[in-house]
């Protein structure tokens, strides 16, 4: 690739999106010069040991108006000067933007574009802008587009495309290059709303396969059992349906622990509910953790378990990377047919799947996993292979480089 990639980020290093972290330090290794964009500084106080292995220069833009006004009225000031056509063609696809949305993030969009054209591009060797996340990354690449003359693509994920206005997610799509998305059930519904035809990639996260590889297989669970999730505490995770399908496996008689990693919004309402159903004392909160201490709890457990779901809002996952974890580590996950799962997870072959917001059915696969020796003496190795053949991130992210040259270079 001629040139550096310019990756703008919501916010770098974040925790969830290790992903991320592990694509750019994967494409650096591959050659790939990178200039990390972020708008926003990190909200955690660690990282995971990807962020460390990444040489990457990182720039932040003023993150919110107040507080940066004149950082962002002299930068774009600055940019109108140097290009005043294409700056007031920035402005004017702003005004309309804005006419429509009535969001006060569409002006601050432009102002972060302006910023990053006049104090961070210029002298930086960036060629290509790439975003990640189609919302607000994705309109900062499109504006800074405009204003800079750089072509820009963009990686679709979840929340991004099904929460965004179908007609502002077309249009995006026909400004962009190319865009890449994760999922083959992502790629269908880009591809419906793509007029330009644009090139849309189904390129899967993957994992590292040096990291979540198996000990000693578990292939026969004994109770006490330890039960994992690891999950943003959101509502498309399911977990009011997962607390509910384990009352019912602790009113079956099995004696059990869940362990649960993450954090998010609905914590208080699950705690309200865990003592509700009588189960508090079976669950043990861990909040945010880095990845040696899942690794640490994938190894000791006897099954993973989440039930993810449509949110009301339409946001849902992918493929939540911690399923490829567990199956990579030989855990039996049990979880639902929801969104692209079932293109990582076939039922009764590598995991079990059921229908979203069942808990009688959560439970007894669960139940299942946990109880049917001989199924999990076929699913284990199964579910290895079938991360092994098709979600190595070495593999993935060698493809995604091919795209950043084959459209870049």
């Amino acid at each position: 690739m001629n040139g550096v990639l310019g990756m703008i980020l919501k916010g770098y290093p974040r925790i969830s999106e290790t992903f991320i972290s592990n694509e750019i330090a994967l494409l650096e290794s591959m050659g790939l010069p990178i200039r990390i964009l972020s708008m926003r500084h990190p909200r955690e106080n660690f990282t995971h040991e990807s962020v460390k292995r990444i040489k990457a220069p990182v720039d932040y833009l003023p993150e919110t108006i107040q507080g940066n006004v004149w950082r962002l009225l002299s930068a774009n000031l600055a940019c109108l000067a140097a290009s005043p056509r294409r700056y007031l063609r920035g402005l004017a696809e702003m005004l309309r933007r804005l006419a429509r949305t009535r969001r006060a993030a569409t002006a601050k969009h432009l102002l972060q574009a302006g910023y990053l054209a006049a104090r961070v591009l210029p002298g930086s060797g960036v060629t290509h802008l790439h975003a990640h996340f189609a919302h607000s990354p994705t309109s900062v690449a499109a504006f800074a587009s405009i204003l800079t003359g750089l072509p820009f693509s963009f990686t679709a994920h979840a929340k991004d495309i099904y929460t965004q206005d179908p007609a502002r997610l077309a249009e995006k799509l026909a400004a962009a290059r190319f865009v890449v998305t994760c999922t083959g059930y992502n790629k269908k519904h880009l591809d419906a709303l793509n007029p330009a035809d644009t090139p849309v990639h189904r390129v899967y996260h993957g994992i590292d396969l040096d990291l979540f590889h198996p000990g000693e297989p578990r292939l026969e669970a004994r109770q006490p059992y330890e039960i994992l999730t690891v999950a943003r505490l959101t509502p498309k995770k399911g977990l009011l349906t997962v607390f509910a399908a384990l009352a019912r496996l602790a009113d079956a008689g099995l004696d059990f622990r869940h362990v649960l990693i993450g954090t998010g919004e609905e914590k208080d309402r699950l705690k309200a509910l865990a003592r509700e159903l009588g189960i508090d004392a079976r669950i043990q909160w861990l909040g945010v953790q880095p990845h040696e201490v899942v690794l640490t709890r994938l190894a000791r457990a006897d099954l993973f378990l989440l039930g993810c779901e449509v949110s009301e809002n339409g946001d849902r996952d992918g493929i939540p990377n911690v399923l490829a974890e567990a199956m990579a580590m030989g855990v039996p996950v049990a979880s639902t047919a929801v969104s692209a799962i079932p293109e990582l997870i076939v039922s009764g072959e590598s995991g079990l799947l059921v229908p979203p917001r069942d808990p009688d059915a959560l439970a007894q696969a669960a139940r299942t996993l946990l109880t049917d020796q001989e199924l999990r003496r076929r699913v284990i190795p199964a579910a290895r292979e079938r991360v092994r053949a098709v979600f190595d991130n070495k593999a993935l992210v060698a493809e995604l480089a091919r795209l950043f040259e084959r459209h870049v270079g």
